[in-house]
């Protein structure tokens, strides 16, 4: 008797990934575009750990919901507070002010204890400055750009130069896709964002370098072969490896969406547009790209010219 074996992708695929390249590269440049934009526009919504503010920890009793607390507040003299809730009935309250002195400070707590009166239970107050936040963001800067100067340092030493170059490529793609969400949604961007753009780097690189593997595998098997048609065997050959990964990733990460807190929130998000994108740039964004950087410069031509008239004839 066999064994069950669940497949999403059946043997022998032969997806021609390379005949689409050009219309995923525009999408693709749409998206770094609208990012850019929108950035200097519009604006990230910075949560307090950028911005500054005080933080308050309440526990509400059992009979009382979180949105007790938001109607409470909703006339502070500073604005509309951000809440968010962890733990067992505990809330944390964030309210944003810059250059706060201790009477400021003092002055929100009791305008929040005034409003909130003995309904709840005040556990912690704390105030994060200005040169905190600031700090926080060059911080959170270095951490991107030396991880992905680390990433293609490896790249480079494991393959040719063309396949860290691509791979980087992919990566700056998928940041911009994670930043273009919240800039269009607004969701608050904060440390815990920061985090999640780090782990989506490592979990896309993780994908590429496989996908690269394979075509530096395929390119000594098939030294005659056209590039197109190695990265379409290569990318047939992880479709299967790639779903599979992809969809039990995605279910943990929805599951967390859903039922996290929204302490959490803004993480989770970032993670599933990280998980979607991810595979999307390595099979349409990084693969592809290798057929302009000339990887084997004795197939470049014939690949070139094969690789368009495929895309014309799609």
């Amino acid at each position: 008797m066999s064994a069950f074996r669940l497949k999403f992708v059946k043997d022998k695929t032969n997806i021609n990934f390379v005949s689409g390249h050009k219309l995923a590269f525009a999408v693709s440049i749409c998206v770094v575009l609208l990012t850019v934009g929108l950035m200097f526009t519009r604006g990230l919504n910075f949560g307090i750990d950028f911005t500054g503010g005080v933080l308050i920890e309440v526990k509400m009793p059992e009979t009382m919901k979180i949105e007790d607390i938001r109607s409470s507040l909703k006339e502070l003299s500073t604005g509309t507070p951000t809440l968010q809730e962890f733990g067992e009935n505990s809330v944390m309250i964030k309210i944003p002010g810059k250059d706060l002195d201790t009477e400021g400070q003092k002055a929100i707590y009791a305008e929040v204890q005034s409003h909130l009166g003995d309904k709840v239970e005040f556990r912690r107050n704390e105030y994060v400055g200005p040169q905190v936040g600031s700090e926080l963001i060059i911080a959170g800067v270095k951490a991107f750009v030396y991880s992905m100067l680390g990433i293609m340092a490896y790249i480079w030493m494991r393959f040719e130069w063309q396949f860290g170059v691509t791979g980087i490529v992919a990566l700056v793609h998928d940041m911009c896709a994670i930043m273009l969400f919240f800039l269009i949604t607004q969701y608050e961007f904060d440390l815990s964002t920061v985090a999640a753009a780090l782990l989506v780097a490592g979990y896309s690189i993780n994908e590429t370098v496989i996908i690269f593997d394979r075509i530096r595998e395929m390119m000594r098997k098939y030294r005659k072969a056209p590039m197109n048609e190695i990265i379409n065997m290569a990318l047939n050959d992880t479709l299967s490896r790639t779903v599979m990964t992809t969809l039990s990733t995605f279910m943990a990460m929805a599951s967390l969406a859903y039922y996290g807190s929204a302490a959490i929130q803004g993480f989770s998000y970032a993670m599933l547009i990280g998980i979607f994108f991810g595979p999307y740039s390595s099979m349409f964004i990084s693969g592809p790209l290798l057929l302009y950087l000339n990887p084997r410069p004795e197939q470049q031509s014939a690949s070139m010219q094969n690789g368009q008239s495929e895309a014309h004839q799609s």
